[in-house]
């Protein structure tokens, strides 16, 4: 038998009591979270949000701090969960700051909180619903087993997910060394430059459309999301939007070109996707983004375009078509004047075919290091279930 196993034949042989996750937790009352655009005016204090990364951005304004202590960040749209035992201030609304009840060990509700299987609600608020889920509560003498098996396995597969990281940023490193180069032309005449405007016309996305629109809907549409995290249009996602015979709204098609249309940062708007598979029914461009369509199909091979588009060379000419100060925003008449390279059939291909091998080693989840990584946490995951999964008191 294990230790825990040894505890809880000892401590509470009839089971473990289980509370409500409203019952095992304080709410902290806070104040207003600092808004997202004043992230970066300060360097002294940590900003923690409801995003995934631990720390958000910084501030100088000591009056916002949430005192030190050993809390739980819950992102109420997100859901992500974190450990927070420092000095903080709250960022963008969309948090709450949770501390353990008595008779539960700070450390060990973070990790309860970390395994627990909240629904999706898309971007609406969660924690009516967490709350209501129901937690063990064990004696604190496995509490505190628990958090020392967790921890010791939490720093282990730090560890080893940090020299994975490493590799896979090198790896992601020589991928856009090898893409930018191999996309990066002589201004000699050899390859042919044409402006966006002359080679091809632009066009939205749906039209005319509300929020009850997009549930229950009968086709696909491309989300800003898909755009802006993939180089190669996922037509798989089971994104649906309410479209009726007659409505005049532009279907996508093979080589078209997605950009996603604003970002709060200059450095993001203008991410770009590409349809590089014919659809195989009609699917719709996100009112977010901006289509483009060459006027001669044949112009770019669209396994080419993907990486072209996402280049250094051609993205730093891409985001200079966007403006604004709190959000920025693409604009189609400076995007039209955005020259891009012709090269020739044969070499489109022959550049596309290598990085094509770079960006599976990169992106592709089912393959190399990404794989492992994943595998890495799932196993991780597994554990923390096991450990946390008791039989219920009668």
């Amino acid at each position: 038998m294990s230790r825990i196993d040894d505890l809880i034949a000892e401590l509470c042989p009839n089971g473990v009591e289980y509370r409500k996750l409203k019952q095992a937790v304080d709410v902290v009352p806070t104040s207003r979270g600092i808004n997202r655009q004043d992230y970066g005016k300060g360097s002294l204090f940590p900003i923690v949000d409801q995003g995934q990364g631990e720390i958000a951005g910084y501030t100088d304004d000591e009056s916002r701090l949430v005192s030190k202590g050993e809390y739980i960040v819950f992102g109420d749209h997100t859901r992500a969960v974190k450990w927070v035992d420092f000095d903080f201030a709250l960022g963008a609304d969309g948090t709450k700051v949770l501390k353990a009840a008595q008779g539960v060990i700070p450390k060990f509700l973070y990790y309860v909180a970390s395994n627990l299987d909240i629904p999706s609600r898309g971007y609406n608020r969660h924690w009516t619903v967490a709350r209501e889920l129901r937690v063990p509560v064990p004696p604190l003498e496995i509490q505190l087993e628990i958090v020392r098996i967790l921890d010791q396995f939490t720093a282990l597969e730090a560890e080893l997910e940090a020299e994975l990281e490493a590799e896979l940023e090198a790896r992601t490193a020589q991928y856009a060394f090898y893409r930018d180069r191999l996309l990066t032309f002589p201004k000699t005449g050899a390859v042919r430059r044409l402006p966006m405007g002359a080679a091809g016309a632009f066009f939205g996305g749906l039209v005319g459309k509300s929020r009850a629109d997009f549930k229950g809907g009968n086709a696909r549409y491309v989300s800003y999301v898909n755009v802006f995290n993939n180089i190669s249009v996922d037509l798989s996602r089971d994104d649906f939007v309410r479209v009726e015979a007659g409505e005049h709204q532009r279907s996508l098609a093979l080589g078209d070109i997605l950009f996603t249309g604003s970002s709060e940062t200059p450095g993001e708007v203008g991410m770009s996707a590409v349809v590089t598979r014919q659809p195989t029914e009609l699917i719709y461009l996100n009112s977010f983004s901006i289509g483009y369509r060459f006027g001669d199909p044949t112009l770019l091979n669209p396994e080419f375009a993907k990486h072209l588009f996402r280049s250094t060379p051609l993205r730093s000419r891409i985001v200079r078509a966007a403006s604004g100060v709190t959000r920025f925003n693409l604009s189609k008449r400076r995007l039209a004047m955005v020259e891009f390279p012709v090269p020739t059939k044969a070499e489109q291909v022959r550049i596309a075919a290598i990085l094509d091998q770079f960006d599976a080693i990169v992106n592709d989840l089912s393959v190399g290091l990404p794989a492992e990584l994943a595998a890495r946490r799932k196993q991780y995951e597994y554990y923390r279930d096991k450990l946390l999964t008791f039989e219920e008191a009668s």
